[in-house]
């Protein structure tokens, strides 16, 4: 396995803190088919990997990815609606990540009360 900080929530749902491209072959050796990116480009700054980046690497690696940005502190219904539609139609076991990995836990969570 790799040394990914992954935090499985679910048999085919886990979270994460921020990746880079350099860590989209580990993620597809870990056995994910989809990636999920959350945070908004450049939130954290200049230094932070570009979604176009992790995306291009993750399709290199042969996931599925989806760019969904969401700002943490304004998450909306819309962005729960889109997260579980995303849930629902990605190859499965999804992995999603953010800033810390919280957003995404946040969002998975409201995305489960949709059902």
């Amino acid at each position: 396995m790799s040394d990914l900080p992954i935090r499985p929530l679910t048999e085919l749902f886990a979270v994460a803190p921020q990746l880079s491209a350099a860590d989209m072959p580990a993620v597809a050796a870990a056995g994910y088919k989809s990636v999920i990116i959350n945070r908004p480009d450049f939130e954290g700054g200049p230094d932070q990997p570009t979604a176009a980046d992790v995306s291009a690497a993750a399709r290199e690696a042969g996931l599925h990815v989806e760019y969904q940005p969401v700002v943490g502190s304004a998450m909306t219904a819309d962005d729960v609606a889109r997260f579980a539609e995303l849930l629902q139609t990605l190859p499965a076991p999804v992995l999603a990540y953010c800033r810390t990995g919280t957003r995404c836990t946040n969002l998975f969570v409201a995305s489960q009360q949709l059902s």
